[in-house]
C-alpha cells in the first residue's frame, strides 16, 4: 500500500490524498460503510458501487472468525471472493467488540479469553492469533490488536492498558512481517493510538506508533462516549505527531460534523455505523440537514428525499411514501434509507476533497456544519 498526498488545505490541516492498494485507489478523505459480518446492512453490493460509490468498505474480525468461520472464508479464496465486492478492504481486528463485551472476557497479557455471543463457546484472541485471521480473512488492510478503553477511566488504568497495547503492537508486527497473504496480493498493517483522552498519553502512543514506520496509521478509542470537544483535541494532538506521509484513519467517527471537523484536523479516513443505524430507524441524513422521515410532516410532502444529493433512491422516492414504508413496516424503508445515508456520507467526504483541492475548506466546512446537523 501507498499513499499520495496530493493537497493541503492553505486555512486547516485537513489534506487530500490517494491510497493505492492492490484491489484500486481510494480517495482521500474517505468514509468507509461499515459490513460488519460480511456485508453492509441492508444494501446490496452493486448499489455500494454504483449508487453509493464506496471506495472501500469494512469487515470486523470477531464476527467473521464466528460467522462464517476461518475454514468458509479460505475455501472461498477470501472475504472479497466470499461477498463478490472487488474493491478495497479494511478489517477491524475485534479490540472493540472485546470492549463492549465486557461482562464476557478477561483481558491478559497473553491475549483475550472471551465468550461468544452466539453460542457462549470460548475462544482466545492473541496478537498472534489476530494476525492469522485477518490473514485468512484478506482484508487490504488489517488492523492491529488493541484494548479499546472505556470513557471514563482511571489514568492508572489508561497507562498500563496502553503499555500492553504497545506490547501486542510489536507482537503483531512480528507475527504479519514473518507472515504473507494467502490470496496474491498485498495486506498491510495499521497499528492503532489509544491513551483515552489524557494528552501525554496519547502523546506517547502517537510516537509509539510513528516509530514503527507501517503503510498508514490508526486512532482508537474515541467517540466512546466522551464529549466531542475532548475528542478534537485528542485527534488534534495525534495528528500533530504522525507522519504527514501516512494515511490517519479515526476508526468509529461520527456524525457529519464529527467528519468535517477532523478533516480539519488533518484525518483521512472514517468509519462508523450511524449512517446504517440510523436509516434503520427513519433517521435521514440530508444536505439541507437532519430529517426523522417517520414525523407527520412529511405524510403529504412528495418532494423527493434529497433532490441535490443526486443518486437512485434519494431522487426517486418521496418523502411521503419513505413515511410510509416506515410506518407500515416494509423492509424497503431501511433498505432505501441506508443506501441514502450512505450516499450522503460518500457525497459529503467528497465534497470536502473539492473543496480541499480548491483551498476553500475551511470556509466551506464551517458552513457546512452547522448546516447538515440541522434538524429539518
Amino acid at each position: 500500500m501507498t499513499f499520495d498526498l496530493v493537497a493541503n488545505d492553505p486555512h486547516s490541516n485537513a489534506r487530500a490524498g490517494v491510497v493505492h492498494t492492490d484491489h484500486g485507489a481510494i480517495e482521500t478523505p474517505i468514509f468507509m460503510p461499515v459490513g460488519t459480518a460480511g456485508t453492509v446492512k441492508a444494501v446490496q453490493q452493486r448499489d455500494l458501487k454504483d449508487d453509493i460509490n464506496a471506495q472501500i468498505i469494512l469487515g470486523n474480525t470477531y464476527h467473521l472468525y464466528l460467522r462464517p468461520g476461518l475454514e468458509v472464508l479460505s475455501k472461498a479464496g477470501g472475504l472479497h471472493k466470499f461477498n463478490g465486492w472487488n474493491r478495497p478492504i479494511l478489517t477491524d481486528s475485534g479490540g472493540y467488540q472485546v470492549y463492549s463485551l465486557s461482562g464476557t472476557r478477561k483481558i491478559k497479557e497473553e491475549g483475550v479469553k472471551f465468550r461468544s455471543h452466539v453460542d457462549g463457546s470460548q475462544h482466545l484472541f492473541s496478537p498472534e492469533g489476530v494476525m492469522d485471521i485477518q490473514r485468512t480473512i484478506g482484508a487490504d488492510i488489517i488492523m492491529a490488536f488493541d484494548e479499546c478503553t472505556p470513557w471514563p477511566c482511571e489514568y492508572s488504568y489508561a497507562a498500563r492498558s496502553l503499555d500492553m497495547t504497545h506490547r501486542w503492537l510489536k507482537r503483531c508486527i512480528q507475527r504479519f512481517d514473518s507472515t504473507e497473504g494467502h490470496y496474491g496480493y498485498s495486506q498491510t498493517l495499521f497499528p492503532i493510538v489509544q491513551g483515552s483522552t489524557f494528552k501525554d498519553l496519547r502523546v506517547k502512543s502517537a510516537e509509539f506508533i510513528a516509530e514503527q514506520g507501517r503503510e498508514g496509521n490508526a486512532i482508537g478509542g474515541l467517540s466512546v462516549g466522551e464529549p466531542a470537544e475532548m475528542m478534537y483535541e485528542m485527534t488534534d494532538v495525534v495528528c500533530g505527531i504522525l507522519p504527514k506521509d501516512k494515511p490517519r484513519y479515526l476508526m468509529g467517527v461520527g456524525t457529519p460534523a464529527n467528519i468535517l471537523e477532523n478533516i480539519a484536523l488533518g484525518v483521512d479516513m472514517f468509519d462508523c455505523v450511524m449512517p446504517t443505524r440510523n436509516a434503520r430507524n427513519g433517521m435521514l441524513f440530508t444536505t439541507q440537514g437532519i430529517m426523522n422521515v417517520t414525523n407527520k410532516k412529511w405524510a403529504d410532502d412528495f418532494a423527493p428525499i434529497d433532490e441535490e444529493l443526486g443518486g437512485y433512491v434519494s431522487t426517486f422516492y418521496s418523502r411521503s411514501y419513505m413515511r410510509h414504508l416506515f410506518h407500515s413496516k416494509e423492509m424497503l424503508g431501511p433498505q432505501i434509507a441506508s443506501i441514502h445515508n450512505l450516499t450522503f456520507y460518500l457525497w459529503l467526504v467528497k465534497q470536502a476533497r473539492q473543496q480541499i483541492l480548491a483551498g476553500t475548506f475551511r470556509e466551506w466546512k464551517d458552513r457546512m456544519v452547522k448546516q447538515v446537523m440541522t434538524r429539518l
